[in-house]
């Protein structure tokens, strides 16, 4: 029997990180709490085919990549220069927490990234102060439940997984290590001087 992300990091992520990171207490160790997916619909939303055809077709295919139903955001304030209403739709989100929050991470790592085109790893950047790692795809079809040739719509898709317990950065990108997430690598190349 597969056994799951979560599992696997329970059994034995947990105690690595304890060890690595001198913490006693196995409540004390950086772990996930949510994973926030976000889209916008700035430009679709001006199309005038967009109530009928367009949501509905970005509502459903982010629907099978985050495996439960995104909630529609409102704009807060109307701004004339981007043509938005205050109140008008212009993004979808969805949060994702315990098994189902596993599962997408374990899928970006796998399946998603391999996908993607030049990947050359995540950049540290990416990791906030807090310890919140941000990823942006610019493309929806890399998702394995994607089919590149039946999708009528074109998307990106950004994604925040909110940690707690990294009391510095170095914690949460052990964790993120553990999850299987791979960082591009920052150590100076020594330049050959002649």
């Amino acid at each position: 029997m597969k056994t799951s992300l979560k599992e696997t990091f329970e059994k034995t992520a947990v105690p690595q990180l304890m060890q690595e990171l001198s913490i006693g207490n196995r409540n004390a160790a950086p772990r996930m709490v949510k994973v926030v997916i976000n889209t916008g619909l700035g430009r679709a939303s001006q199309q005038p085919s967009f109530k009928d055809k367009i949501f509905p077709a970005i509502e459903k295919e982010l629907t099978a990549l985050c495996g439960q139903k995104p909630a529609p955001r409102g704009a807060k304030k109307s701004i004339a220069g981007f043509k938005s209403r205050e109140g008008q739709t212009i993004g979808l989100s969805a949060t994702l927490r315990g098994a189902r929050m596993y599962d997408f991470v374990h899928k970006i790592t796998s399946a998603v990234y391999p996908r993607v085109r030049d990947f050359r790893g995540i950049d540290l950047k990416n990791i906030d102060k807090q310890g919140n790692l941000n990823l942006g795809l610019k493309e929806h079809v890399v998702f394995p439940e994607i089919s590149p040739e039946a999708s009528t719509v074109q998307f990106g898709v950004q994604i925040t997984i909110v940690v707690k317990n990294a009391r510095h950065r170095d914690h949460a990108v052990a964790l993120y290590k553990k999850l299987g997430f791979l960082f591009k690598d920052t150590t100076p190349k020594n330049k050959h001087k002649k």
